[in-house]
């Protein structure tokens, strides 16, 4: 996994954290939803980089 992949998918994962307690603050359900699926992306993508990785 290459440094800038850990570093984007950390970043998306930190903005998903940032707009799940904005969404939390605001009670806008929609952006506290995004979110989570914006971490849950980052997660992913991290968790298929370190695959890639395995195999090589």
């Amino acid at each position: 996994m290459g440094l800038d992949d850990k570093i984007d998918n950390a970043f998306e994962e930190k903005k998903g954290e940032a707009k799940e307690a904005v969404g939390k603050a605001t009670d806008d359900e929609d952006l506290e939803a995004e979110g989570k699926g914006d971490q849950m992306k980052g997660s992913l993508k991290q968790a298929g980089e370190k695959v890639k990785d395995a195999f090589k």
